[in-house]
C-alpha cells in the first residue's frame, strides 16, 4: 500500500473525535456492546489513548471499561517456559487468549450477561488478581488496550493502532526490553497493522501525535 496520510491533532481533540466516532458506532454483531481495540507496543501507551477516550465517553453519559492485555498474561510457569527472553513466547505465548475470550469476549456477545472480568492474573506477583466482574450495562464499550492485539481474530467492532517508527520505538523502550522489538518486526511484517488498523496514530513525537481521521 502507498504512504497513509496523517494530519496533526493534539492528544485531547483526538479522544473527543474518537469518542464521538465510537458514540454512533453500531456492533458489528448486532449485540448491545461495542468493542474497541487500541493496538501498540508498550512504549507506544496504548493505555493513555483508551484511558483518554473512556473519560471522554463518559461525559457523553456512554459506560465503557477500559480492560489491559497485562491482566491476561499467562503465570509465569507457562510464559516464560523457554526464558525470560524469548522472543517465540513473546509474540505468540504470554498472552492467554482463551482467557481473553472466556471473561472478556464471551460475555459480550449477543445474549451475553455483559459481566466481564478486567484481569485475571498480576504478572509482578505472578498470582490471580482475585478481582470481581463489572456489569457493562447495554449500550456500553469495551476498549481494550495491549500490543499485538490485532494478530489474533478478537471480534473487534473498531481497530486503532498507535504507531512508532523503528527508531522510535528502540528510542522509547527501555533497554532491559530491547529483546521484544523483533517481535514488534514480525507483527509488522505479519500483520501489516497499519493497513489493518481502523484508524492509526502516529506517535514518535509523545507530544505531537498525528492519525488518518
Amino acid at each position: 500500500m502507498g504512504p497513509v496520510r496523517l494530519e496533526a491533532i493534539t492528544w485531547e481533540r483526538l479522544g473527543e473525535l474518537l469518542a464521538d466516532r465510537l458514540a454512533e458506532l453500531k456492533p458489528s454483531d448486532g449485540g448491545p456492546w461495542t468493542r474497541v481495540a487500541f493496538d501498540g507496543a508498550p512504549a507506544a501507551r496504548p493505555v493513555d489513548l483508551a484511558e483518554r477516550v473512556g473519560e471522554a465517553l463518559r461525559v457523553r453519559g456512554r459506560p465503557s471499561l477500559v480492560v489491559g492485555t497485562e491482566g491476561f498474561l499467562r503465570p509465569a510457569s507457562l510464559r516464560l517456559e523457554h526464558g525470560r527472553r524469548d522472543v517465540e513466547s513473546y509474540y505468540g505465548g504470554w498472552l492467554d487468549t482463551g482467557a481473553l475470550w472466556r471473561e472478556v469476549f464471551g460475555p459480550l456477545e449477543p445474549g451475553g450477561t455483559g459481566r466481564v472480568l478486567p484481569d485475571l492474573w498480576d504478572p509482578a506477583t505472578d498470582r490471580a488478581t482475585r478481582s470481581t466482574h463489572v456489569q457493562l450495562p447495554p449500550g456500553g464499550l469495551l476498549l481494550l488496550h495491549g500490543p499485538l492485539l490485532l494478530r489474533h481474530w478478537f471480534p473487534f467492532d473498531l481497530t486503532v493502532h498507535v504507531l512508532l517508527s523503528p527508531g522510535a520505538l528502540r528510542r522509547r523502550t527501555p533497554e532491559a526490553d530491547h529483546w521484544t522489538l523483533p517481535a514488534f518486526e514480525r507483527y509488522t511484517a505479519e500483520t501489516d497493522p497499519v493497513g489493518t488498523a481502523d484508524v492509526l496514530v502516529r506517535a514518535d513525537d509523545p507530544r505531537h501525535p498525528a492519525w488518518n481521521g
